[in-house]
């Protein structure tokens, strides 16, 4: 009981800063999983300073590029960097049965001394450089070192600093690996069956296609249709001074900062915090933060988030719309005791992270459930769009034959045609059972303008042309324009949804479910 009055609590402040963070948002570009392409990666130590929301530049450390990359994924992301300095470091997505080459380079200052990096889960070959507590370490003063491994499972892992870690993967050394399952080892049914249907949805609509695969591994319950890579971290601004102000020493190695007590103030996905995490990806405000944390989805589509605690804190993180199922943990597939080829991983109410740690999870939302026509059908309106059909499949969802052409494909056909509100607005088929509150005051932005229904013209479809005039029009959009559901995702730790103690911030974004018809464009 306590927990569900803590929850709803939460939500009811969380629902209040809606009208703030819509405002601040616009549509223009959506995450994804971008990273750099192998088998061979050559990568540098070295020192830059980050953004943060308040203002502040952070001094801090990262892996970047050594020169040009051998290539970047997904193709269709066409705007995009790879500094010498980042935070995380470059993701690296390769291919199940490559041997990949890491080559590092230490351009960190002298004071910091050696550097290295670890890649737990593979059995890996250190060369040159100098002998470490963990692993072979490059020297400062443009020391090297090559890392090489087969990667021989599919799925996500976190590279760190294997180096005086309290103090180097604080200071922002860590990054994301992604193995790919190879070309033969993608289940049939991954793509076809619904999946083939979601990507005719996408292509008709105009969308392309930007994951990395059709499948995280070689298992059908891994096929998925979308794919977000979320790292958390944290800063402790007290330890960066600190390594700041010794930087400039000229002895090596001689760096001594106190890591504890640990009092971080500034809580990060993928480098930023909100609300810097929603601006694009490879935005040039953001040199050495390339990844951004804004999810988009169309409905009845399987999203894999690929989660990774790069910190020293554990993150709580709540995913709102539904649970995560989870796949697997560092590569490793959940698989039932009884029987090995089901998959056994729980449902997450929060995919709590633990430092080091990768998960790979399907979220998804069909609409099913709700007890009203979310895409605002109204027989009696004249539009015929609003008098389209509900085929169920035997599912009960919207999916066969050419229905992927259609505004509600993947539609929940039991509530086809159900009212939500009570007259004027919102009559489906006649009065619904609800009254929505002022929309000034429920919700408004960009994204989101209080219509109860998906998608442009949607609260036209519900109310007619000769209708009260809806609420979708008060702040951004007009009732015509795009307007989706707006889910909260943040940390269940109130602090990590600050940004140096101010709210809001940190640790929060939001999930935006779109009508079919509206471009997902993870282009930039």
């Amino acid at each position: 009981m306590r927990a569900m009055i803590m929850k709803n609590a939460m939500s009811k402040t969380l629902l209040a800063t809606v009208v703030i963070l819509t405002l601040l948002l616009t549509p223009s570009a959506f995450a994804a999983a971008p990273g750099i392409t192998g088998p061979t990666f050559n990568l540098t130590a070295k020192q830059a300073f980050l953004s943060q929301p308040d203002g502040s530049f952070v001094y801090s450390w990262g892996y970047g590029c050594n020169g040009a990359p051998a290539g970047y994924a997904p193709e269709g992301i066409t705007t995009r960097f790879c500094n010498t300095m980042q935070v995380p470091g470059p993701t690296l997505i390769v291919t199940q049965g490559q041997t990949v080459t890491v080559n590092l380079t230490n351009n960190l200052p002298n004071a910091a001394g050696n550097t290295s990096i670890l890649f737990p889960g593979f059995t890996v070959t250190a060369s040159g450089g100098v002998a470490g507590l963990l692993t072979q370490e490059a020297a400062p003063s443009g020391g090297t070192v090559t890392y090489t491994f087969t990667a021989s499972t599919p799925g996500t892992r976190a590279y760190y600093s294997g180096t005086q870690g309290d103090l180097q993967v604080e200071m922002g050394l860590y990054g994301a690996i992604i193995v790919l399952p190879s070309s033969g080892n993608i289940p049939g049914s991954c793509t076809g069956g619904v999946h083939s249907s979601n990507a005719q949805a996408q292509a008709h609509w105009g969308e392309s296609d930007f994951r990395l695969a059709a499948a995280a591994y070689n298992h059908p319950g891994a096929c998925y249709d979308r794919e977000y890579l979320f790292q958390f971290s944290e800063i402790d601004p007290r330890i960066h001074r600190q390594a700041e102000e010794q930087a400039t020493r000229t002895c090596t190695g001689c760096m001594n900062v106190a890591t504890e007590p640990y009092v971080p103030a500034f809580f990060m996905v993928n480098g930023r915090s909100m609300p810097d995490l929603m601006d694009p990806n490879y935005a040039p405000e953001y040199p050495h933060q390339p990844y951004n944390g804004n999810p988009h989805m169309h409905p009845g589509e399987l999203v894999l988030l690929r989660i990774i605690g790069q910190g020293r804190w554990q993150h709580p993180f709540h995913e709102h719309g539904n649970h995560v199922r989870i796949l697997a943990r560092d590569g490793n597939l959940l698989l039932s005791a009884t029987d090995a080829t089901s998959l056994a991983g729980p449902l997450l109410f929060t995919t709590t992270t633990t430092p080091g740690q990768a998960m790979d999870g399907i979220y998804y939302w069909t609409g099913k459930g709700l007890n009203w026509d979310a895409y605002g059908h109204n027989p009696a309106s004249g539009d015929p769009l609003a008098k389209l059909p509900c085929t169920p499949d035997t599912n009960g969802y919207n999916t066969g034959g050419s229905a992927y052409q259609q505004i509600n494909y993947f539609e929940w056909c039991q509530d086809h045609n159900k009212p939500l509100q009570v007259t004027p607005i919102g009559d489906v088929a006649g009065g619904g059972p609800a009254t929505l509150p002022d929309p000034n005051i429920f919700a408004n932005g960009a994204w989101f303008g209080g219509s109860p229904y998906l998608g442009p013209n949607a609260t036209v479809r519900s109310v007619g042309s000769t209708g009260t005039t809806p609420p979708s029009g008060t702040v951004a959009n007009s009732p015509t324009d795009e307007a989706g559901f707006a889910f909260m995702w943040h940390s269940h730790n109130e602090r990590e949804i600050t940004t140096n103690n101010i709210f809001p911030g940190g640790m929060m974004m939001m999930m935006l479910v779109d009508s079919r018809e509206f471009v997902i464009n993870e282009q930039n």
